[in-house]
């Protein structure tokens, strides 16, 4: 064994705590994917049909962002339970797609009024707020030697 190689610390209860709660919100994420992606009907009848025309048009870019980021910040929850030092770069992975996927709906199309004014715009910056606090959860984790 190399005496100069670094050893993880002991894994703290928060690590459970916050890996538990972040892969239980993501996994939100990739149901909403997962069923808007499959066209769910019983999932897609609460939405309006210009709601429906706007997802159903997005192009492969904006779907390849959305993409990205749910599944990089679930590859990140899961990576923070097993304690692997690249939750970050998931987490950061993930930002880039939530970056693009925000950068189409709210600056290059008419998604604000699409897809129904403050309520939408506030739960953005709720998904923003999360994912920019678990990359720098992951990022301090990875930092203190408790993630490898």
């Amino acid at each position: 064994m190399d005496p100069t190689a670094v050893q993880p610390t002991a894994r703290p209860r928060h690590l459970w705590i916050v890996g538990g709660l972040s892969l239980l919100w993501n996994a939100f994420g990739a149901v909403d994917y997962l069923m808007t992606q499959l066209q769910v009907e019983s999932y897609l009848s609460g939405f309006t049909q210009e709601q429906l025309d706007y997802w159903n048009g997005f192009p492969a870019w904006v779907d390849a962002c959305w993409a990205i980021g749910v599944w990089g910040s679930v590859l990140g929850s899961v990576a923070l339970l097993l304690r692997q030092a690249w939750a970050q770069w998931a987490f950061a992975l993930s930002l880039v797609g939530l970056a693009g996927s925000s950068l189409y709906t709210y600056g290059l199309t008419d998604g604000l009024r699409i897809m129904g004014g403050a309520g939408p715009v506030v739960f953005s910056v709720l998904i923003w707020v999360v994912a920019i606090a678990l990359f720098i959860y992951a990022r301090v984790m990875a930092r203190r030697h408790v993630l490898r």
